[in-house]
């Protein structure tokens, strides 16, 4: 479905993209990973059509330039770094339905989904709200449309917990029909969305594997943290994931989303010395 053949990308003597063969297909879900400079941005640049570049790219084979707007329309797209967009939220999303002939309606439905109350922002200018209320108006404008190609740059990035399970379920409707390009710069961030993994490295494919398909995108994990000792700072970062204390903050319990199991446990390395223990189980095994 998506080609890169022979791709390559110089700014003056940088040469930022070198030689890039690769090919993705429906339900492909590809973790793009790299340093910083690795080529990440530009590679999903040329992908939409930003740039000229030597080779050939293609999209069910249109040229993502000569072919703009047909591609750009099968397209969703969330940017690491918010547009500094003044227009008001409910322009915005008129506008982003208008250039891609949806409803506007189905992207507002995707805000209420990821917990942000539409009406109370929509008169609000974009660049006034806050980085979370940004991301989540991002995201539904990328999947409140017919898109069969995904691309995300850090997509999570600015989530709260709860958000972040909402966004992995709703990938998960459209993993089947679907392309996802998902850019990190850290593979622990979004391992356990993909099942597939491109590394870049100063321009280059320095990694292109499978990998194992398990996780349940929509899945929930109960846990339990059992600490040698309560402690403030584990308690602050512990209730962000709204996650409640028993035995005088010694025991805390909630609920992680199944793909953030490892950012989680990442959370809790930070701790190591206070943590006694942690428990997790499929909440669905105990019927949750």
């Amino acid at each position: 479905m998506i080609r890169f053949q022979q791709v390559a990308k110089s700014f003056r003597r940088n040469h930022v993209l070198q030689g890039i063969d690769l090919q993705f297909k429906r339900g492909d879900r590809v973790a793009l990973v790299g340093s910083n400079g690795a080529g990440k941005t530009t590679l999903i640049r040329c992908l939409l059509g930003e740039y000229v570049c030597q080779g050939k790219v293609t999209v069910d084979g249109l040229d993502p330039r000569a072919h703009r707007e047909q591609v750009l329309g099968r397209v969703g797209f969330v940017p690491q770094l918010p547009p500094p967009l003044k227009m008001p939220v409910g322009q915005l999303v008129r506008f982003a339905a208008s250039v891609c002939d949806s409803k506007a309606s189905r992207m507002k439905e995707m805000c209420e989904r990821l917990g942000l109350d539409f009406d109370r922002v929509r008169r609000q200018p974009f660049n006034r709200l806050s980085g979370g209320q940004k991301q989540k108006i991002l995201i539904s404008i990328a999947l409140g449309r017919d898109s069969d190609v995904l691309v995300m740059d850090e997509p999570a990035a600015n989530l709260d917990p709860e958000a972040r399970h909402i966004f992995f379920g709703l990938l998960a409707e459209r993993q089947d029909r679907a392309v996802m390009l998902i850019s990190s710069h850290r593979l622990d961030e979004v391992a356990a969305l993909v099942n597939r993994v491109v590394e870049l490295d100063r321009g280059k494919v320095v990694l292109d594997d499978r990998v194992a398909d398990a996780v349940d995108m929509a899945g929930k994990l109960s846990c339990r943290v059992h600490l040698s000792r309560r402690e403030e700072a584990f308690a602050k970062t512990i209730r962000e994931w709204g996650f409640s204390d028993t035995d005088g903050g010694r025991v805390w319990t909630g609920v992680v989303s199944g793909p953030d199991r490892l950012r989680f446990l990442g959370v809790l390395s930070r701790y190591a010395g206070l943590v006694d223990g942690v428990e997790m189980r499929d909440s669905s095994a105990n019927g949750g």
